[in-house]
């Protein structure tokens, strides 16, 4: 720990003398030697002679005497640093007013034999079931935490029930409901929510063994929003370790179509639970690919908001300037409607804000869009080119874009610096020894290894971010959105960086679903704080071509009901 103190005080400014409040340890109780200087700096890639050295031996020694200083004072996750990060720079102009999608009309449906039918349902049919009268949403609620409960006990996909919470949210719904009160579409309907968020009363354990008893007396700002607007929350969803793959303290979360598969991660309970209709929506977070990846393993629908535009108050911190909270969901209708109630500043989240104008109920779904291709985002085939004769059958024009090709692993130190600071007394306690994976790719190993980064390095990294935002600024100008596969082309690095909105959206081609029954998966993404009509064009094409969205078959769930366990 020595060493990452040094390679930090070797690229940090020699301190100015100033009095301090109290004496500093004299700089030569740090032990440091010059043979240590030197391979500092060649970890930090700079070499230094002998003579350099001498004269900054006594200056580094201080500064790691400050540095150990510092550590005295606990800095609880939430509290971000001093540096902040938005999207939209100096010259970047919005494309004008954008139109947002009309809210829905709710269909005329029928009270299923078994109610657990329903537990397949879009959001806009559960919420036509509740307003006919022929459910009340506490029934919805015991259906789907009995369900969610057998489900549970396949996917690992509940860290905790919030039974008494979600019977209690119910019961006044439905008073609500019998009194004329409507919240609207999301009233009553129960959902989950990722562990990374607080939820007063009950346990916030992240994932993480070193956490799993932690209780934080708040209550996130996303869940408070989806309380007022109606919505009964019955579980927190587990979340791969500190939001790092599909393990988390209690085992690995499975994909519901295939047992032997994990979900993928870190939104990797709220996917699983979701797809299998455990829940009616989730809520997860992204930072590199936390809410792309597992829905495209479990086939869900999905919107990884524009950076800022929902509040994370109350959600554990990784990367204060990467992370962002979005709604996964069966339809991109439903992730619309969760995403109407999140979206918005808090006044405490200092990097959320409310976004560009929307005009409500004004977006056209039949008007002719320009919709850039990324230069090979679909290279790998899989039936992805199919997307572009469905685009092209609605009127839509294609066009080739070519995206910035920066150094982006190098940009990537954002993440690991800023979760390695996120979580620096875990490391330094050892503590991270009680993390499940320990292996090169977790946190454990990424977090020693980003102390090492130099500080000049770090602010390298956002000055070629700031190039970033720029150049995929440029290179979207022409077009409305973008279609590509998940993976290709770089996008998901890039737009995590730069911010923009994506949507993920399950499509079955002309060959098929995946060897596991699954739909293949295909992105669309959006200009910055155009989430609502990056919503409305993808709902738009996914009603078209309702095939896309299938259910998983789970045979061993309908085992275990004949099993009488129900």
């Amino acid at each position: 720990m020595r060493f990452a103190l040094l390679s930090l005080a070797l690229t940090t400014a020699p301190a100015i003398a100033f009095q301090d409040a109290e004496p500093k340890p004299k700089s030569e109780e740090t032990g440091l030697t010059a043979d240590d200087l030197a391979a500092a700096g060649r970890v930090a890639a700079v070499e230094l002679t002998d003579e350099e050295i001498a004269l900054m031996l006594d200056d580094v020694r201080d500064r790691i005497a400050d540095l150990e200083r510092s550590r005295s004072l606990d800095l609880p996750n939430e509290l971000p640093p001093a540096q902040t990060f938005g999207p939209w720079l100096p010259g970047m102009e919005p494309r004008g007013t954008q139109t947002a999608a009309a809210l829905p009309e709710l269909p005329r449906v029928e009270r299923p034999d078994d109610l657990q039918e329903v537990c397949s349902w879009s959001v806009v049919e559960l919420a036509a079931l509740l307003r006919q009268g022929d459910v009340t949403a506490v029934e919805l609620t015991e259906t789907y935490l009995a369900r969610l409960r057998r489900l549970d006990e396949h996917l690992h996909c509940v860290i905790t029930f919030t039974d008494e919470r979600a019977l209690a949210q119910a019961a006044e719904r439905d008073v609500e409901l019998a009194r004329g009160e409507d919240r609207g579409l999301l009233h009553g309907l129960p959902w989950g929510v990722k562990d990374l968020m607080a939820v007063e009363g009950y346990r916030t354990t992240w994932g993480a063994a070193p956490f799993q008893d932690q209780v934080i007396d708040d209550t996130a700002a996303v869940v408070e929003r989806l309380d007022r607007a109606g919505a009964v929350l019955i579980a927190k969803l587990s979340v791969g370790a500190l939001a790092w793959g599909d393990v988390w303290f209690g085992g690995r979360t499975r994909s519901p179509w295939n047992l032997e598969a994990g979900s993928s991660g870190s939104s990797a309970g709220s996917a699983s639970a979701t797809a299998a209709g455990g829940v009616a929506f989730s809520l997860g977070t992204e930072t590199l690919g936390s809410i792309v990846s597992p829905s495209v393993v479990c086939a869900t629908s999905a919107l990884r908001p524009t950076f800022g535009r929902v509040p994370r108050t109350g959600t554990m911190a990784l990367s204060w300037t990467m992370d962002k909270v979005g709604p996964i969901t069966r339809t991109l209708e439903d992730a619309d409607l969760v995403f109407r109630a999140i979206r918005g500043a808090d006044g405490v989240d200092p990097f959320a804000r409310d976004g560009r104008v929307a005009v409500e109920g004004a977006f056209d779904p039949e008007r002719p869009l320009r919709i850039g291709v990324p230069r090979d985002a679909f290279r790998r085939g899989g039936g992805v080119d199919e997307i572009q004769d469905e685009l092209r059958d609605r009127g839509h024009e294609l066009v080739p874009v070519d995206l910035p090709d920066l150094p982006m692993g190098a940009m990537m130190v954002t993440l690991n610096v800023e979760a390695a600071a996120a979580f620096d007394e875990l490391t330094r306690s050892g503590r991270d020894d009680e993390l499940v994976r320990q292996v090169k790719n977790a946190w454990p190993n990424a977090f020693r290894v980003a102390r090492l980064v130099p500080a000049v390095e770090y602010v390298r990294a956002q000055r070629l971010r700031t190039l970033l935002v720029r150049e995929t600024y440029a290179a979207l100008a022409e077009v409305d959105l973008i279609v590509h596969a998940p993976y290709a082309s770089g996008v998901l690095r890039i737009t995590n960086l730069t911010g923009h909105p994506t949507v993920v959206a399950p499509f079955v081609p002309a060959a098929g679903p995946r060897g596991d029954g699954a739909p293949r998966t295909i992105c669309f993404t959006g200009h910055l704080d155009r989430d609502e009509e990056l919503l409305a064009f993808a709902a738009a094409w996914q009603r078209a071509y309702p095939h896309h969205v299938l259910r998983p078959p789970m045979p061993w769930l309908a085992d275990a009901a004949d099993d009488g366990e129900r």
